[in-house]
């Protein structure tokens, strides 16, 4: 998801093969390992930045002359509750993920008028191969991150999360726009 070839040659295929999109989802992700402000380093920084924001940017782009061609389209970004609070995730992921809630914000805006919609889902932890398999883990951003993860009663499931997308994949949810939905079993709201 960091060449920008790659993404467009996908969204082509999809349209080659069933002639439009209808919905993109801006699922990639990557996690910098709960790193502090103190230890990030450039290189995560900008890895993070290009996987998490620059992706989704590039995916919309290619994809909204699409939608403004057929008059309609929807967007559906893959934010996180680290995307709301302040310390749920290392420094680049947090604001990574703060990123791709304005981003939502702002498509919804700009686009909402040509029947275009862009919303996100935030989910807390999910155990995916993104939270399992991380490495090197920040123990000081790691331990900030975690407290509080008590008053979180479960964690989620991917499958849970799908479900959930495919809500504002669906005529059901037209009126909605620019909305971000919490996926978190009420941890946020602790």
């Amino acid at each position: 998801m960091t060449v920008e070839d790659n993404i467009a040659s996908m969204i082509d295929q999809t349209v080659e093969a069933f002639g439009t999109v209808d919905v993109l989802v801006n699922n990639a992700g990557i996690s910098d390992n709960m790193l502090a402000a103190s230890n990030v380093t450039d290189d995560v920084w900008e890895r993070v930045m290009n996987i998490n924001v620059t992706s989704v940017m590039r995916a919309t782009r290619k994809v909204l002359p699409i939608f403004q061609e057929k008059g309609q389209g929807n967007i559906i970004n893959m934010a996180s509750i680290s995307g709301l609070t302040g310390c749920r995730g290392g420094l680049a992921y947090t604001a990574s993920k703060h990123a791709v809630i304005g981003m939502t914000k702002n498509v919804a805006s700009q686009y909402g008028p040509d029947n275009i919609r862009c919303n996100a889902i935030r989910p807390a932890h999910v155990p995916t191969p993104l939270t399992t398999n991380m490495s090197n883990i920040d123990t000081f951003g790691m331990e900030v991150a975690t407290r509080g993860v008590n008053m979180m009663t479960k964690a989620g499931t991917t499958e849970e999360i799908a479900n959930i997308a495919l809500f504002p994949a669906s005529d059901e949810s037209a009126y909605i726009n620019g909305v971000t939905i919490a996926a978190d079993f009420g941890w946020s709201a602790y």
